[in-house]
């Protein structure tokens, strides 16, 4: 069976769950990939809700719940839109040594956490604020990092639970303008992550590029002013709008690029 349909029958499940038990149940953390899949099978279960959140408004990764008409049980934990609280931690990681601390990645830590045997499907986003790092992660697993995770690369770190009340993030960004033929996705992608149309067309093909947490899969596609785009292995980048054309005739754009 594919990863897809695997995926889709795990909503299904939780969701009739949900529906029978009358309590709230919970996904993994989901990639913008996966939430698609979840947007498309939880259409099919008008008689339940399905909401996510990822432990901050903007998160990339995000645990869905399924939430019956009248819950008999709902679990303690994050609270996230709604009032409904998520089995989400917040965990702070920081360089016992800033003095003699490498300058870490966001592959850095994701590697560390791996080499401790952790799903990444039990991880949410990793956001850095200067030498120190957030992991929201699964509620169970947030002591356990807090113990074992002591050394990313060569540099000693310690972790500690924060309140998602304390945390608070503004991304850093860039401003990109310039030229384009049209506001189609191809072209204004070119122009975010200086590439060329054609080496981003199998990004599309591929079904890693999304607007507004939607998959696009053509390269066709109009954006429109404050779309989100997110390529998977590339970053991010908010499409601000038409500033005027150019003599020749093509489109001035002006773009926000996430750092």
């Amino acid at each position: 069976m594919e990863k897809e349909e695997l995926l889709a029958k795990r909503i299904r499940e939780l969701a009739e769950l949900a529906d029978r038990r009358g309590c709230v149940t919970f996904t993994d953390f989901l990639n913008l990939y996966e939430q698609n899949i979840l947007q498309q099978t939880i259409q099919k279960f008008s008689w339940i809700k399905g909401e996510t959140f990822g432990g901050y408004a903007g998160a990339e990764r995000q645990i869905a719940a399924f939430v019956p008409d009248a819950p008999v049980y709902a679990p303690s934990g994050a609270p996230g839109p709604g009032g409904l609280e998520y089995p989400i931690a917040c965990v702070r990681l920081e360089p016992l040594n800033a003095k003699f601390a490498e300058e870490l990645s966001h592959r850095d830590l994701l590697g560390a956490l791996m080499n401790l045997g952790i799903d990444r499907a039990k991880t949410g986003d990793l956001v850095p604020d200067g030498a120190v790092w957030y992991l929201f992660c699964h509620e169970s697993l947030a002591p356990m990092i807090c113990t074992e995770l002591t050394r990313v690369r060569r540099t000693a770190v310690r972790g500690a639970v924060c309140s998602l009340s304390d945390f608070t993030y503004t991304p850093r960004t860039e401003c990109i303008k310039g030229s384009v033929a049209s506001v189609r996705l191809d072209s204004v992608m070119a122009l975010a992550f200086r590439a060329s149309r054609s080496s981003l067309l199998s990004l599309i093909e591929e079904a890693k590029v999304f607007v507004n947490g939607r998959l696009i899969t053509t390269n066709a596609y109009t954006l429109k002013e404050e779309d989100i785009v997110s390529v998977r292995g590339l970053g991010r980048f908010r499409y601000r709008g038409v500033l005027g054309q150019t003599k020749k005739g093509r489109c001035m754009v002006e773009l926000e690029k996430y750092v």
